[in-house]
């Protein structure tokens, strides 16, 4: 179930793009409609591209995303009493 996750976030994460592209096409970016819009799309397609982050994240393919885990038990030294 989680790789149907994955892929709905990316493909969800794409459509705002392509959306982008027709207003840039379309030449309506320069009023503002068009910027209010482009901005509204962005912010879905990071949102979903930030799901799809965290879920290949957590499944291990993104290992420099991953906090390293402390140990339990292993305490640091104690300093030395003088």
């Amino acid at each position: 179930m989680p790789a149907v996750m994955l892929l709905l976030s990316l493909v969800l994460g794409f459509i705002p793009l392509v959306g982008i592209a027709w207003i840039i096409v379309s030449g309506t970016m320069l009023n503002v409609d068009g910027l209010f819009m482009s901005l509204i799309l962005l912010t879905l397609s990071g949102i979903f591209f930030f799901n799809a982050t965290w879920e290949l994240r957590d499944r291990g393919l993104l290992p420099f995303l991953r906090k390293e885990e402390k140990t339990a038990g292993k305490e640091p030294p104690a300093p030395k009493a003088k």
